[in-house]
């Protein structure tokens, strides 16, 4: 089973502008997940009668092992590897969100599903205040401004706090184990299953409405 992998450029963005991680990471979604979503929905369907149901839960299952695996690969480092470890599993539990939108039939590529993302992710009240964020250009700009003002360890620290912040209150409360090399591979095993689920759990509610 192969981890989806990070656009080379994305840690860079996220370091230039840790403020407004969250959207960046879910604009960087729509444009890997929705596409690669949209193709796997077509092979699923492909000259088949399986239900969105099925599509479903099996995604779900998929990611969890997903998010599983990769908590164990990056738990070894401890605090060192938190900030990678963060950033892989919000990008397998971004995955998981389009991919059951293209299970209930919704287009994996349509603009609203970066900011339907953010709303799951209790980020913002509603799926319209996310898209109109994730257009504020100049509410990006500003937030580039202020990441200027952070240096070193600090942006790094503005990072990880952000991240922990988009990854929901489940992982945060694992911050302390995922601190600790050896104990953090069990850690963040179990912690990044669960917020996975949990994740899948709520857009399976959503988007089979």
């Amino acid at each position: 089973m192969e981890l989806p992998r990070l656009p080379p450029d994305l840690l860079s963005r996220l370091r230039a502008d840790p403020v407004h991680a969250p959207e960046i990471i879910a604009l960087a979604a729509g444009e890997v997940h929705g596409p690669a979503a949209a193709r796997w929905e077509q092979r699923e369907r492909s000259g088949r009668d399986v239900s969105e149901k099925r599509l479903a839960k099996r995604t779900k299952a998929r990611h969890a092992s997903l998010a599983r695996l990769e908590g164990a690969a990056t738990g070894v480092g401890g605090l060192i590897t938190l900030v990678p470890d963060l950033l892989a599993l919000l990008w397998i539990e971004s995955r998981v969100v389009f991919f059951i939108a293209a299970a209930y039939r919704r287009d994996p590529t349509d603009p609203m599903r970066p900011a339907e993302l953010l709303y799951l992710r209790n980020l913002y009240p509603d799926v319209a205040s996310a898209r109109a964020a994730l257009d504020g250009e100049g509410r990006l700009l500003a937030g580039q401004m202020i990441a200027k003002s952070l240096r070193g360890g600090r942006q790094d620290s503005a990072l990880a706090l952000n991240l922990l912040r988009f990854a929901g209150k489940r992982t945060a409360r694992s911050f302390a184990g995922r601190a600790i090399p050896g104990l953090a591979v069990v850690v963040n095993s179990l912690s990044n299953e669960r917020s996975t689920r949990a994740l899948a759990d709520d857009a399976i509610a959503f988007y089979r409405r």
